[in-house]
This record gives structure tokens, sequence and C-alpha cells, in this order.
């Protein structure tokens, strides 16, 4: 039943849970981590660990995306960022960073993405980054945006793109425009022998729209967390993200009724700061989780500790800062896996999420997310 509370005469509003708000209850039962399987498939790709990285070329380099893959997890390049615009990104990434110095004008690295942004996109660019990724081996995923998917998708499959993902600040199956034709997403995941994840998306209602859409997997969340994102700020829009996710996994288990038997994949991204919050995100029905901030720390991340998302270079209403979110460096393999000198739960990250399910007695991601929840007082 929902928690209904009033805010005002004659006006209710839905009280939500943040994932700092819930805690994993211990069942009876623990086993060795040993015993723990992190492994999650969407379609015919299978990985590791229930890691896909945000689209940003804050932490999402051509190399660094083959690292997270070789590592299980699946990297994802910003088909619309620099290493799309850009010839020699290093050198974009130096001005960056130079910018970053000046204390005296924040707003200055935004203005900065933004100029660098204003630079066309170069199809052989991203061609020729997407081919690094296939000639490694690992799966190869690429981000759109909801308005240049159909302009840009058919290069990117012929550069051998296998998962792409679909993604705005906040994606709906069906976009009206006056000025142009909609992209409806039913009849464009329809023409494609690929994967499609879509999103974000915060609420039962929308999820279940994109479901239907054909989508493989469903982004909730809009990328929210550690004071880079600020959606909130800017258009008042948000849902905290243990009931946004929760409801997106009861639409998923409705849509599995409805068709019986078509599973889609909930991917949380927001809200995840900590190895704590994957596993309540797990626990909340999530199937993987998309780490952005979490993985500017690595050594390997192409913003040597600067962390942003695409939304920060949109040219006219930029809904995420440039922000330094990295107080330690570490190499990547030990972020995700470890040793890890730090109680924090910002090192190991996919270590203690084993750690996690073993404490509770799960054996695999599907059983933890039955696992108990309680919600703070």
């Amino acid at each position: 039943m929902r928690d209904l509370v009033d805010i005002g005469m004659g006006r209710t509003a839905r009280r939500a849970f943040g994932l700092d708000e819930i805690e994993i209850v211990p069942s009876r039962r623990t086993r060795s981590s040993k015993d723990v399987s992190t492994t999650w498939q969407i379609d015919a790709y299978r990985f590791e660990i229930p890691l896909v990285t945000h689209p940003t070329d804050a932490i999402v380099s051509p190399r660094t995306a083959v690292a997270v893959g070789e590592l299980g997890g699946l990297g994802v390049l910003n088909a619309e960022g620099l290493w799309a615009r850009h010839p020699n990104v290093d050198e974009a990434m130096f001005r960056l960073l130079r910018a970053a110095e000046d204390a005296d004008d924040p707003a200055a690295l935004t203005r900065l993405l933004q100029e660098m942004h204003a630079e066309p996109i170069k199809m052989d660019l991203i061609t020729e980054a997407v081919k690094q990724v296939r000639e490694s081996g690992v799966t190869v995923a690429v981000r759109v945006s909801p308005q240049r998917a159909a302009e840009l998708t058919p290069d990117l499959l012929a550069a051998g793109v296998e998962i792409l993902v679909v993604q705005g600040t906040i994606v709906s199956a069906e976009h009206v425009a006056r000025d142009g034709e909609p992209l409806n997403l039913k009849s464009f995941i329809a023409g494609l022998d690929v994967p499609v994840i879509a999103g974000g998306v915060g609420d039962y209602r929308t999820a279940m729209h994109l479901m239907r859409t054909g989508a493989a997997g469903v982004i909730v969340g809009y990328g929210h967390g550690g004071g880079v994102t600020s959606t909130d700020s800017v258009l008042g829009i948000g849902v905290p993200m243990a009931t946004a996710i929760v409801d997106a996994a009861a639409a998923r288990r409705d849509y599995l009724d409805e068709t019986g038997g078509r599973y889609v994949h909930v991917i949380a991204d927001g809200g995840v700061h900590t190895s704590g919050d994957i596993a309540k995100a797990i626990a909340c029905g999530a199937d993987a989780v998309m780490l952005g901030a979490p993985l500017a720390s690595a050594a390997e991340a192409p913003g040597q500790g600067l962390y942003w998302t695409a939304a920060a270079a949109h040219p006219s209403l930029p809904r995420s800062r440039v922000v330094p979110v990295a107080d330690l460096e570490v190499d990547l393999r030990t972020l995700l896996f470890g040793p890890s000198m730090d109680a924090d739960g910002v090192v190991n990250l996919f270590g203690a999420l084993r750690r996690a399910m073993a404490k509770t007695g799960y054996s695999d991601l599907k059983e933890f997310q039955k696992v108990g929840l309680t919600v703070r007082a």
C-alpha cells in the first residue's frame, strides 16, 4: 500500500526512500564468499560483475572500456562525447585539468565542456574508438541520446557495436516534438539486431512503457549523486533511488507475467556511492548498477579525478557539474576487487558485494534480490 502524506490542503505526495535510508537484514544463514556468484547476463552477453559504466568521458575511454570489460564489467563509450568530436582527446583533457585549477571561476569548466562539445560529431573518430574496443575481444557498448539515436545508430552498428544504450536525463517510450519526427523507441528497437538498454526512468509506469518497447534493459535514475548532478535543482525532477528501483522491479515482474516470460533488466544509475550502496541497489531489485563517480578514482580514468556526466555539456541547460571527486588514486582492479585499506566502502566495490551476499546467505544476484530490508526511523 502506498504511503501518502499530506503536504497541504487537498494535496498529497507519496513518501519515497533513498538508498541511504534502508538497510539489508541478515538471514538465518551465512555462507563463504567463495561460494557466491556475481555473474550477470543480458541477452547473449555474460559479465562477471553487475557493473555498467556511466557513459561519460570522465571515466570511459576506449582503453578503459577494454579494461572494464577484461575485469568482467561493461564499459560504455559516449558516441556524442569527446572521442567522437576531437582527434586529440588527451589535449582536450589537459585543457580541462588546467581549467580545474582556476578556483576563481567554477563555471569555467562547464563553459569549456560546452565549447568542446560544440565541435561536430565525426563518425570516423567514434568508429575508430569502437574498433579499438571491438578488437580487444570485450563486449562493445555505446551510448547515444534519444535525439540522435536514429542518426548515429546505423554507423555505430556497422562499426561493431553489440549493445546500444539510449540514454537521456529522462527518457520516455515516445518523444513528442512539434518541429521534427519523434523517436518512437518501439519501432526503433524493433528494427535492430542488438539489445538496447534505455533510460532513465524513475517510476513504475514509465519503466513499464520502456519495457514494452522491446528494450532489453531499463536504466533507473538520472545519474544523481555526490554533488555532481543537479537534475533536481534545475528541473525539480527526482525520485529517491530505493523507491525508484523497487518500482521498476515491480514493473519488470508484471511485464514478465504480461509477456509470458520476457525478462527486462533493471540497471540502477544514481545514488550509488559506496559498496554498501551497490549491495542495497541489488537488494532493492536491480540486476546491475551503472557507476560513474565511484570510478573516477581509478588511475585509468581519463578525467584524472574529475567527474561529470554528459548533461554537463548541454549548450543551454547543463544538469551536471564538473567536480573533483577522487580523494585517492588506485588502479581499476583494486578499486573493483581490492585489497582495500579504506573503511568507507569506496575500494573493493564488488568484493564487498560478494561479502554482503555471503553474510546474508545468498548465492547469486537473483536470490539476493529477495533479501529482507528495513527503513531507518
